[in-house]
């Protein structure tokens, strides 16, 4: 397993822009199959990103499409997650999940990761 760390979460107004980072420790990490996951109070987790170990293949959820963008440096041993056009309802705790993958596929049910970071709030204000 490696081991996540997420930062970059903040208050924000609507429409702005927010980037997430989430740096993952040991020498494997481009093993490893990555996604975004956020957790809004009183709903359940989603996953709103993932991305292939290599970054040829990634996945967004309908409602951050067109707006987030996912990436991955495997020499910094990071992935990030580019958040534009903010809205209230992307206020969450998001996290970075990671899980040795096999291939260019990609996961996106938090039962298929292992390794999770402690998560970062990020806050949209109308």
């Amino acid at each position: 397993q490696v081991q996540l760390v997420e930062s970059g979460g903040g208050l924000m107004q609507a429409g702005d822009s927010l980037r997430l980072s989430c740096a993952a420790s040991g020498r494997t990490f481009s093993s490893y199959a990555t996604g975004w996951f956020r957790r809004a109070p009183g709903k359940e987790r989603e996953c709103v990103a993932a991305i292939s170990k290599n970054g040829g293949s990634t996945y967004y959820a309908d409602s951050v499409k067109g707006r987030f963008t996912i990436s991955r440096d495997n020499a910094k041993n990071t992935v990030y997650l580019q958040m534009n056009s903010l809205r209230p309802e992307d206020t969450a705790v998001y996290y970075c999940a990671a899980e040795r993958a096999f291939g260019g596929g990609i996961y996106t049910e938090a039962r298929n990761f292992g390794s999770w970071g402690q998560g970062t709030q990020v806050t949209v204000s109308s």
